[in-house]
């Protein structure tokens, strides 16, 4: 594709940015009053081998002593908007109770550095470092952490009244279940039976009404939105009947795939209720919910998707497996760029909210060069071939509100530990250095330009 033959279709107000988590970068794990999270509970517990790389948070990118520096990095590479998250424990050590000030007035200068710098906030409420001591407790299996997070959500908002327009109450419930309370690769590291999956799923999305009106109350003006994540397919080829069988796909809940998918949480928000294809676990425990439950849930005003990859399907429901020698990231991920056309797509067609594409990227087997640089052409094309795919999404008609880049610096990948580098700039985990890489200027053109520089063929 030449320059000449790129008109992309990304509107003017489209949100260009990047994301990270606490854990991921921030480090100080014990540092100016802040409790500790289930992660740091699971990462420094290796006897069992529940950390597969003896890897932990403790310092991490040390974002929490370079915030300065990496907001300045993102300036000069024109961020539009930083999606982060607060880490619960450094605000409430204990999950509820006494704030820790200096940990809530960390993040309220955060907030100030990156508005001055022309950055939108975009704050993550919780993204899956729960304080321990609410783990404690029962973590997400216990009701009671329903109106603890409705609290936690107060305190944000009215230390952030006017600064933050959107919030994201949970990142990825599918992960959060699924990962951290069935198949032990994450925190809290548990495994509970489907029915008591099923609970969790129901949890969170009081958890996020409850969080939501929370907020509402103190700053009506803000969108509070969501995060989810899961299967998405993609057609095998672009027909009606093909497309048809993609979207019934990502949206079936009666296969073992039933816990990563986004309705699996979505339907009960929006719909308050789950769709016919739940499997039977779920159907026991969808007949304990009393009716008030229903009528405590909030529609999100908006929906943010961490979109990675999808598999393909055809015209008959069939997965249709890649061929050999497809291409794959380093943490051998399936690179689909076609799930950004048609994922964002189905999502919209269901809930007929607006769309953020809240984490996409890619790990590579990055390295200083000679040169002292760090060059990253795998990326680029990754995300040249996605973001394409995106404006194909927008041209047909899908309300995208922006894209966010996962993630604006290389940090802790969760169970992976430091393995896989997802940055916009490269961190030397020994002295902290920050290297921006070649991807990050390039990006920058993406966004200068708001997406016409797409047209160009990268030159490696």
């Amino acid at each position: 594709m030449n320059a000449t033959d790129c008109i992309t279709h990304f509107p003017k107000d489209f949100i260009w940015g990047a994301a990270c988590a606490s854990y991921q970068c921030e480090g100080a794990w014990n540092e100016d009053g802040k409790g500790p999270s289930i992660w740091d509970e699971f990462c420094h517990d290796t006897i069992d081998g529940k950390n597969l790389n003896i890897s932990n948070g403790d310092i991490a990118s040390d974002f929490y002593h370079h915030w300065r520096e990496d907001i300045a990095l993102m300036k000069a590479h024109n961020i539009r908007a930083y999606r982060f998250s607060v880490s619960w424990s450094r605000v409430l050590p204990d999950g509820e109770g006494k704030v820790n000030e200096q940990g809530l007035q960390w993040y309220s200068d955060v907030v100030d550095e990156l508005l001055a710098n022309g950055i939108e906030p975009m704050i993550t409420l919780y993204h899956w470092d729960l304080p321990a001591a609410l783990q404690d407790k029962g973590g997400w299996l216990n009701r009671d952490i329903i109106d603890v997070f409705a609290e936690y959500a107060a305190i944000i908002a009215e230390k952030l009244k006017g600064r933050v327009k959107r919030y994201m109450t949970l990142n990825e419930p599918a992960c959060i279940v699924q990962a951290g309370y069935s198949k032990m690769l994450h925190a809290p590291g548990w495994r509970v039976s489907d029915e008591k999956m099923a609970r969790i799923f129901h949890i969170l999305a009081l958890s996020h009404s409850a969080a939501k009106r929370a907020i509402k109350m103190i700053d009506p003006a803000a969108q509070v939105g969501i995060v989810t994540c899961g299967r998405l397919f993609w057609p095998e080829r672009d027909t009606p009947e093909n497309r048809e069988a993609a979207y019934r796909a990502s949206f079936d809940l009666s296969d073992a795939y039933w816990p990563f998918k986004h309705n699996i949480l979505l339907d009960s928000l929006i719909f308050c209720r789950y769709d016919a294809s739940i499997p039977a676990p779920v159907r026991r425990f969808a007949a304990t919910i009393p009716e008030s439950d229903w009528e405590r849930m909030e529609t999100p005003d908006f929906i943010g998707i961490n979109v990675y990859d999808g598999p393909c399907i055809n015209a008959a429901r069939e997965t249709v497996a890649p061929m050999y020698g497809s291409p794959v990231s380093a943490c051998r991920w399936p690179i689909t760029p076609e799930v950004l056309h048609y994922g964002p797509e189905y999502i919209y067609r269901r809930y007929r909210l607006p769309v953020l594409i809240s984490e996409n990227g890619i790990s590579c087997n990055d390295m200083i060069f000679d040169d002292g640089r760090v060059h990253d052409p795998q990326r680029i094309q990754y995300l040249r071939r996605y973001l394409l795919a995106l404006d194909k999404a927008i041209e047909e008609g899908t309300p995208v509100m922006g894209y966010l880049q996962w993630s604006v610096m290389d940090n802790m990948e969760w169970n992976s530990g430091y393995n896989e580098r997802f940055g916009m700039f490269f961190v030397d985990y020994q002295t902290k250095q920050r290297i921006p890489k070649d991807s990050a200027a390039w990006y920058a053109k993406v966004i200068a330009t708001n997406g016409q520089s797409l047209g160009e063929m990268p030159r490696f």
